[in-house]
């Protein structure tokens, strides 16, 4: 039983997984430090307030905040941006670039033209119907 389980946690998958949760967390710190500490104030100079929590209303007895909702929409966009224009686009260009596109193959066989077989490219004589091919 615990055979299974070490062989099932020592799976490489497994340790990629626990690599990738770990550096995730680690860069989620750098991304959050970036939008709060340096975009928002930069929006905050620019527009105005960049945190929307003065946004309620009351509902019955409860109060709504929807500005806390819109902050966090806000933030979202903002950090799906940072993400994409930061590292998707730069790294997709790289690979473009180093990434060469594989060259187009010959084909290595022709159809015959009595009974349409596919014959070797260098055949003068069909396998198939012996009609001599050109």
């Amino acid at each position: 039983m615990l055979k299974g389980l070490r062989d099932f946690i020592l799976r490489g998958n497994i340790i990629d997984l626990a690599i990738a949760v770990i550096l995730g967390v680690a860069f989620n710190a750098i991304v959050t430090s970036l939008v709060s500490d340096v975009i928002s104030p930069l929006i905050a100079a620019i527009i105005g307030k960049p945190n929307f929590s003065y946004l309620f209303f009351y509902v019955g007895g409860g109060k709504v905040m929807i500005g806390n909702f819109l902050t966090a929409v806000i933030n979202f966009l903002i950090v799906a941006s940072v993400v994409y224009f930061g590292i998707v686009l730069p790294l997709n260009t790289l690979m473009a670039r180093i990434k060469k596109p594989a060259a187009p193959v010959a084909p290595a066989t022709k159809p015959c033209p009595q009974c349409l077989s596919e014959i070797p490219i260098a055949a003068r004589r069909c396998g198939h119907c012996t009609q001599l091919v050109a």
